[in-house]
């Protein structure tokens, strides 16, 4: 046991050195620090590359002026399409909505698919895609009632190809606008002259369909009273 003290206190002694007279516990050299990992420079992935090449893109041909810059949230089609009246609109809203399954307000890759077969005109699985992308402003890859719009307005001023898919939604879209108030045009371009050439279109479309709810009403006040009458008879 008295061995094992005197090896434990020479093991001590040898930790101490003599400074200045007196033991001092010999200093201890400094730790040397681990080296830490260096964070690897964040590389941006190729979708990344490819969404901010795309919004570049866009702003240059927004620049050149060759496209329609994107509008605040709200969107008024009447004053964004001043060519089109007021019941071409609502019947090409009400075509959206029909092949919008989804309910969503969005028409996207597999809907348009849809509406093109009911059309007859099927497109490719790229050939739909290109249509979406050459109206597809926030390129989320399908289309809002905006772009929707936008083709009929391209369709319009001729800034689509001839043998084109949106070109063929336009023409076979089927829109009898004979039929939408817009003095009798044969077809949807026929309608869109016309519309610009007509002074004070906007107002007076609205008191077409101010008319036409009166006309309504009237109409369904006179099936009442022509039901009173009629229960009136049975009852004596």
């Amino acid at each position: 046991m008295a061995s094992e003290k005197l090896a434990s206190k020479l093991q001590q002694r040898l930790h101490w050195e003599e400074v200045d007279g007196g033991l001092q516990p010999a200093p201890r050299a400094a730790p040397v620090p681990e080296p830490q990992p260096q964070p690897s420079a964040w590389a941006p992935t190729t979708r990344a590359d490819a969404e901010l090449s795309a919004q570049l893109n866009r702003r240059l041909v927004i620049n050149e002026g060759a496209a329609r810059p994107r509008r605040c949230k709200v969107f008024h089609p009447y004053s964004e399409f001043p060519e089109f009246s007021r019941r071409l609109i609502k019947d090409l809203e009400s075509m959206f909505k029909l092949y919008d399954a989804g309910r969503d307000g969005f028409i996207d890759l597999m809907e348009l698919k849809l509406m093109m077969e009911k059309l007859g005109a099927p497109q490719t699985h790229l050939g739909l895609k290109s249509m979406i992308k050459e109206v597809d402003e926030d390129f989320d890859g399908k289309l809002s009632f905006r772009e929707f719009l936008l083709i009929f307005h391209k369709a319009a001023a001729g800034e689509l190809q001839e043998d084109s898919g949106l070109m063929a939604l336009a023409k076979l879209s089927e829109i009898d606008v004979a039929l939408e108030g817009v003095k009798g045009a044969k077809d949807f371009f026929e309608a869109k002259v016309q519309a610009l050439n007509s002074a004070s279109k906007f107002e007076a479309e609205i008191k077409a369909e101010q008319d036409e709810r009166k006309q309504a009403e009237e109409k369904r006040r006179l099936r009442q009273a022509a039901f009173r009458e009629l229960k009136a008879a049975f009852s004596t």
